[in-house]
Parts: structure tokens; sequence; C-alpha cells
């Protein structure tokens, strides 16, 4: 469709609303008139679906704020009689002796650029790219892969060997895809753009080459080995340092590690993703390990040192008279390794174990604690609170 035709259309008498509509506003008319004229609710109507092709239409131009305004400035810029020969048109110009090429309004026709086609290829999707736009420098994909460590590798840092098959630039030809000694040659296409333009009317549409297919160059003798691509696929084996305190789904980045680049662009890179098994006796908080330890009522009640494991061996802990289950006691520097060499704390909880069945000593035991101890209500403090 060329310009004239575009700039004859009125979009915002389409939708039924003003110039000065607001985004919203243009969005409601859309969906109310796309609503009442869809082919699915008016089969066989011709005019209903004409109807819906155009308020799409408009609906793409306007509901985008860049083109809608590159469309008011060339309504502004040819009033809003368009090209239809009216008064504020453009018909007249066209007669004998008119002396104005449309084609020069444009800069198009004659392959030029910076006229009005720069325009109307912003505003309907065809602005034509750069010259070098298709086989310029790219830098390489990232690439992501994953890797599963226990739970005290995590905690302490370990280095562990990362088995990969992605793509690596060719080392017989290091990328050029040319058989070593041979060079691959701009193509006289495209004169190495890598792109072709076409004009049609106002505008000018650029496509990949099809002899190079948009590479910009062409090789006469393909590398053997990569087949011209520059790129092949192997197998090779990174040892990946995993830090101290690394946390389950930490990605850790390795610089140039990913794709190669095109063109002797930098190569991407590698994202690992660490996983953590879980602990079967510690947990962790941070950089705080955690863990319960089960105890019996004497060893709180009376005061006891118990013996507490860590990942690197055992700590003493000393537990005084007149401790209550649940109270967690800090055991400095035996938790999660940091980045600045020091560690994190081991938070252990005490928790009373209650037997799930007495003998009948202990039972006999336990009936003259609870005699002796008869005075003393535990709850004396919550009831009092309740008004009992």
């Amino acid at each position: 469709m060329s310009a004239r035709e575009w700039l004859d259309k009125d979009f915002y008498a389409e939708l039924g609303v003003s110039s000065t509509a607001s985004a919203d506003e243009i969005k409601k008319a859309y969906r109310k008139l796309a609503r009442e004229n869809h082919p699915d609710a008016n089969p066989g109507n011709a005019r209903a679906e004409a109807k819906f092709k155009a308020v799409s239409e408009a609906y793409g131009v306007l509901s985008d704020s860049d083109k809608r305004k590159q469309y008011d400035e060339a309504r502004k810029l040819f009033g809003s009689g368009g090209f239809g020969g009216g008064q504020g048109g453009f018909g007249g110009f066209g007669g004998p002796g008119g002396g104005f090429d449309l084609g020069d309004l444009f800069g198009g026709a004659q392959g030029g650029s910076g006229g009005l086609g720069d325009l109307f290829g912003g505003l309907f999707g065809n602005r034509r790219p750069g010259p070098t736009t298709a086989n310029r420098p790219r830098r390489g994909a990232d690439v992501e892969t994953e890797v599963r460590i226990d739970f005290a590798e995590a905690v302490r840092g370990a280095t562990v060997p990362l088995r990969l098959s992605s793509p690596v630039s060719c080392p017989t030809c290091h990328g050029s895809g040319a058989k070593p000694g041979t060079r691959p040659r701009a193509c006289a296409t495209c004169s190495g753009s890598g792109l072709v333009t076409r004009n049609q009317g106002a505008f000018a549409f650029s496509e990949p080459c099809p002899d190079c297919r948009g590479r910009g160059q062409l090789i006469d003798d393909p590398c053997p080995d990569c087949r011209g691509e520059g790129v092949s696929t192997r197998s090779r084996t990174l040892t990946v340092r995993i830090p101290a305190g690394v946390s389950d789904g930490q990605r850790i980045r390795l610089a140039g590690q990913g794709e190669p680049g095109r063109q002797g662009a930098t190569a991407g890179d590698l994202y690992v993703v660490v996983h953590v098994s879980s602990h079967r006796v510690f947990g962790r908080s941070g950089d705080d390990l955690t863990i319960t330890v089960p105890v019996t009522f004497p060893e709180l009640a009376l005061g006891t040192t118990l013996t507490v494991p860590t990942l690197d061996g055992k700590v003493s802990l000393k537990v005084p008279a007149g401790t209550g289950s649940g109270r967690t006691f800090r055991v400095r520097g035996k938790g999660v390794g940091k980045k600045d060499g020091s560690s994190g704390d081991l938070l252990v909880t005490l928790q009373v174990a209650v037997p799930s069945k007495l003998d009948e000593k202990a039972a006999e035991a336990l009936a003259d604690y609870a005699k002796a101890t008869a005075d003393h209500d535990p709850r004396r403090d919550l009831n009092e609170l309740l008004g009992r």
C-alpha cells in the first residue's frame, strides 16, 4: 500500500474517536467495534468483515505511541485532506506544469534517504536498516547449564568439573568458515552489507541477500571441519569454582565461556545454576547453620554439657540449669563461609524428647516428681491473663 493510500485514511474516524483521544479511549473503542464486527459474530457479512479489518488496521497504528506520533505529524504536514486532491490535498500538484514530483518528496524513488520515506518507513515498519546491520560483529549467545552439589560443598565451597557440549569457534578456520589458506570474499550482490533493497512506491523494503544469506560474504572454499559455518560443536570440560556460601538456585557467571561471537565479536557467557542437596541433620538460615538437638528434661532442669556435631567435627555446649525447651544457643564461627573469609554461626536449638513409653520404674519416678512439684503451676501466668 502506497503512502498516498495510507494518508487518505482517517484512523481516528474509523474508531470513532477524536485525534486527542487517550490510549484507554482508543483501546475501548477498538474493542467495542472489533466485538461488533468480528467475522465469527457476522458469518458471511462482507461489510462487517471489511469494517473489522479497518478498525484493526487503525488500532495497529494508533495503539503504538511512536507510530501514532508519526501518523499525526504526517497528517499535520499534508492537511486532513491527505492526497485526495481536495482542498489542502496534493491532487493539483500532479497535473501538467505542476513541476511537483511525489517521488522527490518521499526521497525513496531514487534510492535516496532523508526524505519523508524515512518517516513513513518508521510508521509502517519498513525503515531501511543501515548498510552493515546484517553482517556487523555480534556477541555470542549466553549459555546456561546446571550442576548439583552437596550441602557441605555449598557451605565450604568446592571445585567441580563440568562437561559441556556446546558451539565453539572452529579451531581449523578460526571462525572464518573458509578453508585454511583462503578467506571469504565480499558478496557482489549486496556489496558486503548482507541486505538488498527494493523500492515499491514511496517505500523501501530491505531483506537478507539471497546470495550470501545475509552474511555479506561468500566462501568459495568452505572449511572441511565446520562446512563454512565457522562454528563447530565439541565436548569440553571446565573446572568451575563454586564459592563458599552459594545458595540453592544461585547462578554463577563464567565470562566468555558461552557461544562464540560472530565476525570476531566476543563470546557470550556461561551461567551455571547451582542446585544444593539438603542435609539430613543441618539446615541453613542465611550465613548461619541450624541444628535441633534432642535433650531430656533432667538435662535442661539440672544443667549439663552437650556434645554437638558441626560440619567440621564436634563442639561442647554448656547448658545452664533451668534452660527451657526450644531455647537456641549460638556457636560462633561454625556456620557458612563468607566472601570476606569469615564464617557465620551454628544455631543450636534444644528440644525436649518425650519418651513414647515408660517402664514401671520410670513411671513411678515421674509420679513422685509430680507430687514433689505439685505447688508449681507452669500455666499460672497464662491463667491469670485469661482471668481464670
